[in-house]
């Protein structure tokens, strides 16, 4: 009863913090005037101990330490309060809401962003840093403003690219043919499997462990961490650097909120979200490689693949999206020929 009558004072405190926009909606952002306090909600699916909750801690606090009392964030991490396409819907609203969630629900108003992060596109997170500051992705971010009243502070907050935990090594789409691989609940993904070769099983992650020892299932995607963390290692030796899918999260916020904050209150919160970004970005690099390291201790074997070749077979999955603006797909890959050249 008690973590009852603490998640409902959570979410009445939130309520609050949500109907506070309208108090402070005389003020004019002009940054002449003495900050009223503005008390923001900041949600995240995150649990506490995953970096990119940890660095988010680091970030409200930096704000609410620089703005001497004129802003307030306040984190809830793991979902508590809502986030996806619910805590979307309350940026678009015009709530004092900042969501730190996937770039894919902002694809659910601008649906170009689920091509930018489709699959077998980036080979490095420099690559896809690179794409966000493109502009076709800077007319994503403008036509979300201006069309939905929702504006991005980054695309950028980065947790690891997904490869492949599977019996056998595989270095190019033929090592695929046959091989059963669990996936999410997710077209994406399963067109994903489907291009690279495999057969889709969609079943919940914590079903995979015994899936894998029964033979259901040959192997299952996913980050490095994931691998470690979920005792993979006990089942399947091999990892295959597909780099298929990016996992990475937005921070987008109402334009409403952002017009009410005054210019000293939009640069500390900028400037404290990119440090942030920064920081899980370093966090996350220096995880991989250890957990890289833990692997290996285990028994397990890395493999480069052909990427080349994934990316040709996937090419079929950019053309099963209706929504997606026609040429989108060559739109991004002349874009990439430029960041890789250096341009």
């Amino acid at each position: 009863m008690k973590k009852i009558a603490t998640l409902i004072a959570t979410v009445l405190m939130a309520t609050t913090i949500v109907a506070c926009g309208a108090k402070n909606e005389g003020e004019s952002g002009t940054g002449t005037e003495a900050p009223k306090k503005k008390e923001i909600t900041v949600s995240t699916k995150f649990v506490d101990d995953e970096q990119t909750a940890i660095s988010l801690k680091k970030v409200v606090e930096a704000v609410n330490e620089r703005s001497n009392g004129s802003l307030e964030l306040k984190l809830f991490t793991g979902g508590i309060l809502p986030i996806g396409k619910d805590g979307m819907e309350q940026v678009v609203s015009g709530a004092d809401w900042i969501l730190v969630d996937g770039v894919n629900f902002l694809g659910d108003y601008v649906p170009d962003y689920n091509a930018v992060t489709g699959p077998f596109l980036y080979t490095t997170f420099d690559e896809y840093f690179a794409m966000t500051k493109t502009p076709l992705v800077q007319d994503m971010n403008k036509k979300l403003e201006e069309e939905h009243g929702a504006k991005v502070l980054s695309l950028d907050w980065v947790f690891g690219f997904r490869s492949m935990m599977t019996k056998k090594p595989i270095k190019s789409p033929e090592d695929m043919k046959g091989l059963n691989i669990r996936v999410p609940t997710s077209q994406l993904y399963t067109y994903t499997i489907e291009a690279m070769g495999g057969n889709p099983v969609s079943m919940p992650y914590p079903d995979t462990y015994a899936a894998i020892q029964q033979g259901v299932i040959d192997g299952v995607e996913g980050s490095i961490m994931t691998y470690y963390g979920t005792q993979q290692y006990e089942n399947v030796k091999e990892y295959s650097l597909t780099n298929h899918l990016l996992g990475v999260s937005a921070v987008v916020l109402s334009t409403k909120l952002w017009d009410e904050l005054t210019e000293e209150q939009r640069t500390i919160i900028s400037e404290e979200f990119e440090k942030g970004m920064q920081d899980n970005l370093d966090e996350t690099v220096k995880a991989e490689s250890e957990f890289a390291e833990l692997l290996k201790a285990e028994g397990v074997n890395f493999h480069e693949v052909d990427a080349e070749a994934f990316l040709k077979a996937a090419e079929p999955v950019y053309t099963k999206f209706p929504q997606w603006t026609p040429g989108i797909y060559e739109r991004i890959i002349e874009e990439l020929d430029k960041i890789k050249a250096g341009q």
